[in-house]
C-alpha cells in the first residue's frame, strides 16, 4: 500500500510537472516568446527571386517602422502621408487604419499606440502576392492591470506594376 501512494505521488508530480511547463509554453508565446508562423492556404507557397523578396521586404521595412510609437487614436498618425503611400487609394487605407486601430483598442494597447513592431514571416502565395505576418508589442492601457500586450495578425501585400502595395481585409 505504501508503494502504491508513493508511485501515486510520483505521478501527480509527474503530471504537475508536464501541466507547469505546458502553461510557461503557453504563457511564452502569449507573451510573444514563442513565434507563431502563417498557416499554408489550400495552395502552398511559391519561391520567388531574391530581388523580388528583397524589394518585398525594402517595403515592409518601411511601413512597419513607421507604426512602432505611434498613436493611432490621433490625426498626426491618420493624416501620415508616408504611411499612405503604401495603399493605392486612399479608401484601402482609411479600411486598413480602421481595422488596426479597432484591433490595437481590443487588445487594450496603452494609448491605442504598439511599442514595437515586428515583422516575424512572410510567405509568397504568388510571385506578385505575400501574406505577412506581424507581431505588435506594447503596454496593457487598463487601470490596474501593468503588463505587456501583444497583437498578432497576418497582413496581405500585392505587387502591382512593381511596386509593394498592402491589401487590408480579411484573409
Amino acid at each position: 500500500m505504501r508503494r502504491a501512494a508513493a508511485f501515486g505521488g510520483a505521478g501527480v508530480r509527474r503530471a504537475a510537472a508536464l501541466g507547469a511547463a505546458l502553461a510557461l509554453l503557453v504563457g511564452a508565446w502569449a507573451c510573444g516568446g514563442i513565434a507563431p508562423h502563417i498557416a499554408p492556404e489550400g495552395e502552398s507557397s511559391v519561391r520567388v527571386a531574391p530581388e523580388t523578396a528583397l524589394a518585398l521586404r525594402r517595403r515592409l521595412e518601411g511601413f512597419y517602422l513607421r507604426l512602432a510609437h505611434r498613436r493611432f487614436d490621433t490625426l498626426e498618425t491618420y493624416g501620415d502621408a508616408i504611411m499612405r503611400d503604401h495603399f493605392q487609394s486612399p479608401d484601402l487605407f482609411f479600411d486598413y487604419y480602421a481595422d488596426l486601430a479597432q484591433a490595437l483598442g481590443g487588445a487594450h494597447f496603452d494609448k491605442s499606440r504598439p511599442e514595437r513592431v515586428e515583422v516575424l514571416e512572410f510567405v509568397f502565395d504568388a510571385p506578385d502576392r505575400a501574406r505577412v505576418l506581424v507581431r505588435f508589442r506594447g503596454f496593457d492601457g487598463r487601470p490596474l492591470r501593468p503588463g505587456r500586450r501583444v497583437l498578432v495578425r497576418t497582413d496581405r501585400w500585392e505587387r502591382v506594376a512593381g511596386t509593394w502595395w498592402i491589401r487590408p481585409g480579411r484573409i
